[in-house]
């Protein structure tokens, strides 16, 4: 799996029926400098999980503020490449790590508490998806297989070597120092491994029917403004791991058609 080019301007995607699909980059577990936020006003909210996962966050949300810390700590106790992520962050001078995620949790709250409530959409199916299912199922063989093939291989030597290949691929901004810079190619080697027993068609199967799915919820976002006009001009924000962007613009942008969604509740 290739590193891809690490952006940090969202990508803005007009549908052809209307409304628009707003894909904003950012890191996991790091809280997002003010000016790389998406300031513009949205109408929806759609996340990149299933129901059951907003449901954790907003727990492990009050978890946290009884235990600062806690998810952060099993994290790197678990030996898994998501602690090895919270180590290299801890290293550098951004604001993290943190978890549950910390800008993605921000908007659930907002979306949550905002105007009485603005809409959310979980765009991951649920388990009891039978197509979703199939899919996972698949994807635990093959990462099952891939892991044998790769026993010879440390995950510190595949980490230092993405890195490596990821650094130079960090856009470079206004407002993004050297320590976020860093952290973004750590992120996108977290998110390398944690992708990389993939195969790309299965890589495509998923972006296509997560396409589908905001197509659909940003349909359901726009049906339910009365006025036309301001129906066409509706905004589904979408937030993204910064690694994960680029492929997922490109299975949105070939407007798949949308499979039906309604909002969370």
């Amino acid at each position: 799996m290739e590193v891809p080019l690490l952006r940090w301007n969202p990508a803005i995607l007009e549908d052809p029926d209307g409304g628009r699909i707003v894909l904003w980059p950012h890191l996991p577990c790091v809280r997002m400098p003010n000016s790389l936020r998406y300031r513009d006003s949205w109408d929806g909210l759609a996340l990149l999980f299933s129901l059951s996962d907003l449901s954790a966050w907003r727990h492990d949300e009050e978890q946290d503020k009884q235990s600062p810390g806690v998810h952060i700590e099993a994290a790197i106790a678990s030996g898994t490449v998501l602690g090895r992520l919270m180590k290299d962050l801890q290293e550098y001078e951004v604001d993290g790590p943190k978890i549950p995620d910390p800008e993605q949790t921000r908007l659930l709250l907002h979306a949550d508490n905002a105007r009485g409530g603005m809409p959310i959409y979980a765009i991951e199916p649920e388990l009891d998806d039978e197509s979703w299912s199939n899919w996972l199922e698949r994807s635990a063989d093959e990462q099952s297989r891939v892991t044998s093939l790769l026993s010879t291989l440390t995950t510190s030597r595949r980490w230092r070597k993405t890195l490596s290949l990821a650094i130079p691929m960090v856009e470079r901004s206004k407002g993004v120092g050297p320590d976020l810079g860093a952290a973004a190619a750590s992120c996108a080697a977290w998110w390398i491994e944690e992708q990389g027993a993939l195969t790309p068609e299965m890589l495509s199967e998923r972006n296509h029917r997560f396409a589908a799915r905001l197509r659909g919820a940003l349909a359901d976002l726009r049906n339910k403004r009365l006025d036309d006009a301001v129906a066409r001009d509706t905004t589904l924000l979408t937030p993204v791991h910064q690694a994960w962007l680029p492929s997922l613009e490109v299975a949105v942008g070939t407007w798949p058609d949308a499979e039906t969604m309604r909002k969370e509740g």
